[in-house]
């Protein structure tokens, strides 16, 4: 193990790590016609399935002006539903598909399939503790308390 002062920033090895899964995910998007920010929206709406424009920008992290012509393209093709919500008729609420839930589900196998081969250099337990960290660390979880 490299001593803290030795090793590269976590950014430098996030971002290695990033361009990574990017060049693993892109061509599985591709084949399935989706660029990356569709498929983040269809994971949110999968996780939280009836959320508000606004809602959802905030939760994946867009600027709702921009996410605007991915839910305009996704709601084209049918992998997603707007509605008037019945409380603000001005607010729209959004919903997977069934071929939203579809298409999801397949590019999810294949990202996981993609994503197998570079966890496969991992112990079992190794790869629990790193899955684990990475979901902490990137939903921005606190430091636990040192007592």
């Amino acid at each position: 193990m490299t001593s803290d002062t030795d090793r590269p920033d976590l950014g430098a090895m996030a971002a290695r790590l990033a361009r990574l899964l990017i060049t693993l995910e892109q061509p599985i998007l591709a084949e399935n016609n989706l660029s990356m920010w569709a498929y983040v929206v269809l994971s949110a709406l999968r996780d939280e399935p009836m959320r508000t424009q606004a809602a959802l920008a905030k939760a994946i992290g867009a600027d709702k002006t921009r996410l605007i012509p991915v839910l305009d393209d996704l709601q084209r093709r049918g992998l997603i539903e707007r509605e008037p919500d019945p409380a603000d008729r001005r607010v729209r609420l959004l919903a997977l598909t069934a071929a939203g839930q579809d298409v999801h589900s397949v590019v999810r196998v294949a990202i996981r399939a993609a994503e197998r081969g570079l966890l496969d250099r991992l112990s079992t337990g190794d790869e629990q503790v790193f899955l684990r960290c990475l979901e902490h660390l990137s939903e921005g979880g606190a430091k636990p308390d040192a007592n």
